[in-house]
């Protein structure tokens, strides 16, 4: 499984589209191992944002970014940043695909929502700016049972059920339901 970094921008704070946001990642099946609001620092968004210093939207982008507080969230899932990119939406809001975060709700390029790491190398360095290591969670995701098959699991296939066959589990199952029934 991957991670990848979302900021949810000051502009869908602003617009209350916080929880449309998540939600849109949680039906897709993605798992939320890291979530917070900050207000960001110049100095972490110059850092974030070094590759665009010499664009003229830079510091209008710093005044923005730093306006009111954003939601940082670290996503895990397979692929994830692949599929949160489709998710989101391609830059500039008039652009995207209908269905999309930015296709759906945004009509420029700079306030367009939302931030998602663009690869998975950049993923890593993005997720170490942001979040330290105790503010991310690992758990079991009950639903991963029912968003991917067996072979795409991994860690996420319960311990019990590992390298068993349906037989073996419902059997395994049948013998704990008789022994509660019979300490009843």
């Amino acid at each position: 499984m991957r991670r990848t970094l979302i900021i949810i921008k000051p502009d869908a704070v602003n617009r209350a589209f916080i929880g449309r946001v998540i939600t849109r990642f949680e039906e897709k099946g993605l798992k939320v191992v890291g979530l917070k609001m900050e207000r960001l620092q110049v100095y972490k968004l110059k850092e974030h944002y070094a590759h665009l210093t010499n664009k003229p939207f830079f510091e209008e982008l710093l005044n923005f970014m730093s306006s009111i507080p954003s939601i940082l969230m670290v996503i895990e899932g397979k692929d994830a940043v692949s599929v949160v990119r489709k998710i989101v939406g391609i830059t500039n809001g008039r652009d995207a695909e209908p269905g999309t975060i930015r296709g759906d709700f945004s009509m420029s390029t700079q306030t367009n929502l939302i931030h998602a790491s663009e690869n998975d190398e950049v993923a890593k360095y993005e997720i170490k700016r942001f979040f330290k290591d105790e503010e991310l969670y690992d758990y079991d995701k009950m639903n991963f049972n029912w968003v991917y098959c067996n072979s795409e699991k991994g860690k996420f296939t319960e311990v019990h059920e590992v390298g068993k066959s349906v037989e073996e589990i419902e059997h395994a199952r049948k013998k704990e339901l008789e022994k509660q029934a019979k300490e009843k």
